[in-house]
């Protein structure tokens, strides 16, 4: 987990289990949306106080590889970081790990699009997110 920068713990809840025991396959994407919510608030890009409404972000494309079965009881972490910045959209890449065995669990990446939820519109991704991400991640700027 050395190339992530940002580490996120992951309850595993009994309500998130399928029958089978394990956490449901949906639920992975909740968990990867946890942790970037908190990257961001990390960096600085967003505040707990703040409305959804302003964090600009959609998420455009997600995939997600399952490599292990996630149970309850597990001390899990997921470690995000973006891997591109481009104009209007970032690339964010994520590792699901179980923390006391060191074993991965699952990887992700998404492709997220700045928004502007009052005009409806695309936009740049600003630049103080810019600059804070590029810093935090060693991006080539």
């Amino acid at each position: 987990m050395s190339n992530f920068h940002f580490n996120y713990p992951i309850e595993v809840r009994y309500g998130d289990l399928d029958p089978q025991g394990h956490v449901n396959n949906a639920n992975f994407m909740t968990y990867f949306e946890q942790a970037r919510v908190n990257y961001l608030i990390q960096l600085g890009l967003f505040s707990k106080k703040q409305s959804f409404l302003e964090v600009g972000i959609i998420l455009a494309d997600a995939h997600v590889t399952f490599l292990a079965p996630v149970l309850f009881g597990m001390d899990v972490r997921v470690g995000v970081r973006v891997t591109k910045l481009g104009n209007k959209s970032l690339s964010m890449d994520y590792r699901m790990f179980d923390e006391t065995t060191g074993t991965q669990l699952a990887t992700a990446s998404t492709v997220l699009v700045t928004f502007d939820y009052h005009e409806h519109t695309t936009m740049p991704i600003p630049e103080t997110w810019r600059e804070k991400i590029t810093a935090f991640e060693s991006l080539p700027g």
